[in-house]
């Protein structure tokens, strides 16, 4: 399992090696590399969704609270737990351009 430690300090974005399509109101992806295939759901959809442009645990979180009726800790503690997973499984990378304010 991933280190929770940090992550929400991290801007995530899409690894854009993957191919994702909505069937029936959840988004499924596809490794075209390793064939490996991988369905988010409805909500991890959406989360997916907002990793299109690097964004951190928290602005996600944001996004949901306005979207979904969730209690504010629920909702971070599962976006992180999520992002975790979906970082070791490569769906999505740090931004490390995202971290420089200039």
């Amino acid at each position: 399992m991933t280190n929770m430690t940090g992550l929400d300090q991290q801007r995530f974005v899409q690894n854009k090696n993957y191919i994702a399509s909505d069937m029936n109101g959840e988004k499924v992806m596809l490794d075209v590399q390793s064939g490996k295939y991988y369905n988010l759901g409805t909500i991890g959809g959406r989360i997916w969704d907002l990793s299109a442009q690097a964004s951190t645990v928290d602005e996600i979180v944001a996004r949901l609270l306005e979207e979904y009726e969730v209690s504010q800790e629920v909702c971070k503690q599962q976006v992180t737990t999520f992002m975790g997973q979906m970082l070791s499984e490569g769906l999505v990378d740090i931004d490390d351009q995202g971290t420089s304010s200039r």
